[in-house]
């Protein structure tokens, strides 16, 4: 058996066995490497392995994801060595083969790369930009599952900047460790991965650490076991499926905080040792934000549930699966601004984490009703009048629309501006006013039960809206969410957008 190259950044070295090549299948089909397909040969014929598509053809970001296979779970090993360190790492992928498939993409970027097999035998990986292409010893049969195991040092210090709301991702710094901040496609520096939000799969934690230091992880906690050297392993196991962009990892001088049970969830907060009294005010209102909005939305999608306190100059918390991120600012300041931000991410467990994005052009209907939800709440308890903001949003949107595209049209730089915030709340608030509170409710409770743990878009939340309400709201619906102009809103014909 010939010894298959790894081969880093871009190199285009041959193998060293070319005929084995021909051998395994693999035709260097460049059609069916941009479709994804099979290929056949006659009527009858049997079907020949071709590549798995690089990138899932997403209108935004048409390289993230990839084709062939369905990721069954990631385990990921971590050997934490200390702050801006680089360490040794280690990622296995199980998946499933959905076509006979002659090599694959792993979404990869950054890392130094040491080692690919499939099915413990090596197979030749060659970085193209942030894409692995992986070719096995022999095709993968369609249907069947396959283990790919890549080992590479990890780089903390690696991050990315983007010009919205999201500003720095990938490995977040902290004094004494690390946070990850993964959206909206920055996984692929954390591990190799299927790196689309409509791409889950659950994921095993196994992250050594130093003693005195804490590992923290989606899900639940397994165990911690002692091991040589002074170190402590820590194992968490997501529980169930999880979004790439919505993986969190963190390493530090951590104190777990436990909050009451509610209504069966339990809550567990993870904070940096010398902020534990300074955020313990709010945090501790989290059993009270759950349970209203579980009085709105129904019961909590998942097992548990806490808040990662980020001791970083982070200014965006994000809905991390079961463990959202907070930056310590936003509890450190008022009741009414640290409020927001909890019930914000709290309200994506059940959009966007729980029912997922088909496409970042859906993104509205995630970041739409954590808006919603949050100026509500905030309304109820003293904040801001969440009509008044709304009046402004429509002030407003004619201009948001034009300078970052209709709330599910978005452009990729202009992602995560303000119009999939407020402006994607606005709809909503718009299709309240239309079908009124009630049929809202239950529009939002069919969406969360319906699609729970499930992938879904746009156009399934407009026909499950016409559904529920018993009128076509495709009509009325498509001109907030793609027309050039903002419509009149029902209800408020004073109501005037900027032209």
């Amino acid at each position: 058996m010939s010894s298959w190259k790894v081969l880093d950044g871009n190199s285009r070295q041959a193998p060293s066995c070319p005929a084995s090549r021909r051998r395994r299948g693999d035709h260097r089909d460049r059609g069916a490497h941009r479709s994804g397909g099979q290929r056949r040969v006659g009527a009858g014929a049997e079907t020949i392995p071709v590549p798995g598509a690089p990138g899932l053809g997403d209108p935004l970001f048409p390289l993230d994801g990839n084709g062939g296979y369905t990721v069954d779970r990631y385990a990921l090993d971590f050997d934490w060595q200390a702050p801006r360190t680089p360490f040794e790492a280690k990622a296995t992928v199980r998946a499933t083969a959905t076509q006979e498939l002659s090599r694959f993409n792993l979404d990869f970027a950054g890392n130094t790369l040491h080692s690919v097999t499939v099915n413990g035998i090596p197979a030749e990986a060659v970085r193209e930009g942030d894409e692995l292409v992986v070719t096995p010893w022999l095709p993968l049969p369609r249907s069947r599952p396959f283990t790919v195991t890549v080992t590479y040092t990890a780089d903390p210090t690696q991050m990315r900047h983007r010009d919205d709301a999201i500003e720095d991702y990938g490995w977040i710094p902290t004094p004494d460790g690390t946070v990850v901040y993964p959206q909206p496609n920055g996984a692929k520096m954390i591990f190799p991965s299927n790196d689309h939000p409509s791409r889950r799969a659950p994921v095993t934690f196994r992250i050594t650490t130093p003693d005195g230091l804490t590992a923290v992880a989606n899900g639940k906690l397994v165990s911690r076991e002692a091991r040589p050297g002074d170190r402590v392993r820590w194992t968490y196991d997501s529980e169930q499926p999880v979004s790439t962009q919505l993986v969190q990892i963190a390493v530090g001088k951590l104190t777990a905080v436990d909050r009451p049970t509610t209504n069966g969830v339990p809550i567990r907060d993870y904070v940096p040792n010398d902020l534990v009294d300074r955020t313990d005010a709010y945090l501790k209102l989290t059993p009270q934000h759950l349970r209203w909005l579980e009085q709105r939305l129904g019961a909590y999608p998942f097992k548990n549930y806490g808040v990662l306190v980020g001791d970083t100059d982070l200014a965006v918390a994000l809905e991390t699966q079961t463990l959202s991120l907070v930056p310590k600012a936003d509890l450190l300041g008022t009741e009414v601004d640290a409020e927001r931000t909890l019930v914000h991410e709290l309200v994506h467990q059940w959009f966007g984490d729980s029912v997922a994005l088909r496409t970042w052009s859906d993104l509205w209907l995630s970041e739409g009703h954590a808006r919603f939800y949050e100026r509500l709440y905030s309304e109820e308890h003293g904040g801001a009048s969440f009509e008044a903001a709304m009046k402004t949003a429509y002030t407003n949107h004619n201009v948001w629309r034009r300078d970052f595209g209709a709330p599910a049209e978005p452009t990729e730089p202009n992602l995560f501006k303000r119009m999939r915030y407020d402006g994607s709340a606005l709809v909503l608030y718009a299709l309240r006013e239309k079908v009124g509170a009630e049929t809202f409710q239950k529009i939002d409770r069919a969406w969360v039960t319906q699609y729970r743990g499930k992938t879904a878009s746009t156009q399934d939340f407009v026909g499950l809206a016409s559904a529920i309400s018993g009128e076509d709201m495709e009509s009325f619906l498509r001109p907030w969410l793609y027309g050039p102009t903002t419509p009149p809103m029902p209800n408020h014909p004073d109501w005037v957008a900027t032209p």
